[in-house]
Parts: structure tokens; C-alpha cells; sequence
């Protein structure tokens, strides 16, 4: 009984003590000029209308499911991100990655550079996590946790400067390497008086991994919207930003927990 439960805690804490890998490793062939670029404090977006394949999704995960899940929602269009955030010291294990993600409340007053206000504005006016995606009472963030669970599911509200209230939900899962954060809408999304995304037609997967260089944190995002909505509202534009926003999140909460 006293092996099985000191296997059971080895398989369970394997995440966190798996070799790490390089960025060589995920990413091979790539010439200074762009590895130069992914570790630069933007690393590279691109953001296509066009129908086309993940172009910086790495061989090495193509087992996790992204790119068929991308398949599958059809999306109008599609953002996708890769960046990796040295460190000079006291690295973030897979632990450190996902207590990282943790603080939903810190999202409150992230600002972007808004081109039409001509000045910095805060994207999300209030952020809080949600009891379920029935019972919508605000609960409080956990404190950072010493092992990983096997998974978690995180509901939370979002004030958006532009769509008012959103709802979303976070399905978090591990892999032998690194942390999938699977984001969608639980309900629709709207600006002013139009519904511009439906109920879980909005999605952003991250793929976050500890490398002997930094943290790795690539994302695809998208939305199925229609041609009406497309015409009315820049959603590839709108996506891009808070995706620099949550990749903003995320980068400081890494660096917050490392130092």
C-alpha cells in the first residue's frame, strides 16, 4: 500500500519535475532574426482574416489538440502569439506558471494604448472570479498552491471598456511538459446594442512551458462572427489587444512569483 501511494505522488508531481526543454527542442531551425524576435518583450502576433494553418505552433505539441480544436470552431479569423520571457534568475517552475494565472483580480485596470482616446485606457474596469457559471456570485482568488491539481475549471466576469460585462470560462489542464488555459465565452458578448459573439464562439488557447531559457507562452484566439458583425466592429483588432493585455497578466504574475 506504502509503494502504490509513493507512485501515485511521483505520477501526480511528474509535471513539475520533468526535464526541461529548450527552445531549440520545441522549435528547431529557427535563425537568430526570429529567435531574436520571440524573445523580444512583444514576441510575434499575427493576426489573419484568411483561413491558414498555425504557423508557430510547434511540432513537439501537436499531441495537446490546439490545432484541431482551432479546426473545429470555424473561426472568421484567427490571432495567434508566441513569445518567451527570459529570466535571468529564479526561473518559474510548471507550479510557478500556474499559480501565476491565478490572480483574476489583477486584471482589473490593465490598460492598452487606445488609438481613437490618444492615451492608455484600462480594459477591464472590474475582474473578478465567479462561483459557477449558473450561480454568478463573486468569490474570492485562492491563495498560491505548493502542488498542481490534476485540472481546475475558473468562471469569471469581466467589466470590458467596450462589451460591458463578459463571462468566461478557463478549463486548465496539464501536460508532462506544460499548462493548456482554454479560454471561452459562457455567454454572448455584445457592443452597445448588438450581440457580435455567441455563446462559446469565442475561444483563446494558451500552451504555457518552463524552458531552460524562460517561459514559453504561445496563443491562438478567434471568433466565429458574422459577416453583419464584421462589418461593424474591427473583431480582429479588439482580439489583439486583449490578448497583449492577458499576455501582459500573465508575464508579471510570472515575474512577480520568481522574484
Amino acid at each position: 500500500m506504502r509503494r502504490f501511494f509513493l507512485l501515485f505522488l511521483v505520477f501526480c508531481a511528474a509535471p513539475v519535475f520533468s526535464q526541461l526543454r529548450s527552445f531549440e527542442d520545441l522549435f528547431p531551425g529557427y535563425d537568430a532574426r526570429q529567435r531574436e524576435e520571440i524573445f523580444s518583450p512583444d514576441g510575434i502576433m499575427l493576426t489573419s482574416e484568411e483561413s491558414y494553418g498555425l504557423r508557430y505552433l510547434p511540432p513537439a505539441l501537436s499531441a495537446i489538440g490546439i490545432e484541431e480544436s482551432v479546426v473545429r470552431k470555424s473561426p472568421s479569423f484567427l490571432v495567434e502569439s508566441i513569445i518567451v520571457i527570459p529570466f535571468d534568475r529564479n526561473p518559474p517552475d510548471l507550479l510557478g506558471v500556474y499559480n501565476s494565472i491565478g490572480k483574476v483580480r489583477d486584471l482589473k485596470g490593465r490598460t492598452y494604448s487606445s488609438f481613437t482616446r490618444k492615451s492608455e485606457v484600462a480594459l477591464f474596469e472590474d475582474a473578478t472570479r465567479l462561483e459557477s457559471a449558473r450561480k454568478l456570485n463573486p468569490i474570492a482568488d485562492p491563495g498560491p498552491v505548493r502542488i498542481l491539481p490534476g485540472g481546475e475549471t475558473i468562471f469569471m466576469r469581466l467589466k470590458d471598456v467596450n462589451f460591458g460585462n463578459s463571462y468566461y470560462k478557463a478549463d486548465i489542464s496539464f501536460t508532462p511538459h506544460g499548462l493548456v488555459y482554454n479560454l471561452s465565452n459562457f455567454r454572448d458578448l455584445s457592443y452597445l446594442f448588438f450581440k457580435i459573439v455567441k455563446k462559446d464562439k469565442f475561444f483563446a488557447h494558451f500552451y504555457m512551458e518552463p524552458l531552460s531559457e524562460g517561459v514559453l507562452l504561445y496563443s491562438v484566439s478567434g471568433a466565429d462572427i458574422s459577416d453583419f458583425v464584421a462589418k461593424q466592429v474591427d473583431m480582429p483588432s479588439a482580439i489583439t489587444k486583449r490578448l497583449r493585455v492577458i499576455t501582459g497578466w500573465v508575464i508579471d504574475g510570472l515575474k512577480s512569483g520568481a522574484s
